[in-house]
């Protein structure tokens, strides 16, 4: 069982399924979204991120880089930490055991159990680390009776859904773009899987023979200025979650904001969204309206 890297496990959430949660990021992501807010879970190794405000620019870190400080070529070995004197660097990505981890998660389980919370597994991409690994976490939170949402961008083979199934409340599960040359262009895949994937999913809710279904989906639809944010994309939206009878008891819309555009810079790249835009209010407030009138449930803007 291969350990994964994790970049960051949040306290508190209240925007990852119903109550207070803990969400657990994982590193190593399938897709490339051009707007991706979690730059630094997109690699599946550790980075080191620098702060350009605290580095002097003394070069210390350069002479003892066994990879010579060439972009893109860092292995995250923590050399140049030892020897930057003004602490402006550090390493994402660090591992946990299960065992570790699941310790990690019980520390807030007063809060779950107070407002009907629990953990998400987010990302990057959960489901495209260890199986192994993310099964027996699964496995251990729910024989502990913890809530357990999986926040899914859906390009990773079906039999991965499947496997997480008996474990998983809620999928958080996002739809970004139809188009397949869009969906190429700003993520790195024609999204043809991600679609495929969301209708298998749904189907196999429903095969549990007892008529009560044993996990939801929430739709998550990032709308981004300059992308999707069109009355045509939210119909295109409306047809495929219908035609498709997607059995999904929420939709959020999410408006594009650029607060981890930040996180480029300090790991050496180059933000390439500059062109994009937050919805207006009044814009999202349309799509929303013309997505509950289509009949789709709980749908809201954030969340």
């Amino acid at each position: 069982m291969k350990l994964p890297y994790i970049t960051n496990i949040q306290k508190y959430s209240i925007h990852d399924g119903r109550g207070i949660r803990t969400t657990v990021f994982f590193k190593g992501c399938p897709l490339s979204c051009t707007w991706c807010h979690n730059p630094e879970t997109q690699a599946f190794r550790p980075e080191v991120l620098v702060n350009p405000q605290a580095c002097s620019g003394c070069g210390a870190c350069r002479k003892v880089c066994p990879q010579h400080a060439q972009p893109g070529a860092c292995t995250g070995c923590e050399t140049c930490l030892d020897y930057c004197v003004n602490n402006a660097r550090e390493v994402s990505g660090k591992q946990y055991t299960v065992k570790e981890l699941v310790k990690e998660l019980e520390k807030d389980r007063a809060f779950y159990e107070q407002s009907g919370g629990g953990v998400t597994l987010s990302g990057g991409e959960v489901l495209a680390q260890d199986m192994d690994y993310v099964e027996n976490l699964a496995r251990e939170l729910k024989n502990r009776g913890l809530s357990l949402n999986i926040d899914t961008c859906g390009a990773v083979p079906f039999e991965r859904l499947e496997r997480i199934l008996p474990w998983t409340d809620t999928f958080l599960y996002d739809v970004k773009l139809f188009e397949e040359e869009a969906a190429q262009k700003y993520t790195g895949s024609d999204g043809r899987l991600i679609l495929d994937n969301l209708e298998r999913l749904s189907n196999k809710l429903a095969e549990n023979g007892s008529g009560r279904q044993i996990a939801e989906i929430w739709i998550r639809m990032p709308v981004i200025g300059g992308v999707n944010d069109t009355m045509e994309h939210m119909e295109r939206t409306a047809h495929f979650l219908k035609a498709k009878q997607i059995r999904c008891s929420q939709v959020n819309l999410l408006p594009y904001h650029n607060t981890g555009s930040s996180k480029y810079t300090r790991m050496g790249r180059r933000y390439e969204g500059e062109g994009f835009y937050t919805p207006s209010e009044k814009q999202m407030e349309q799509f929303a309206d013309y997505l509950k009138a289509q009949g789709l449930p709980g749908v809201k803007i954030g969340g």
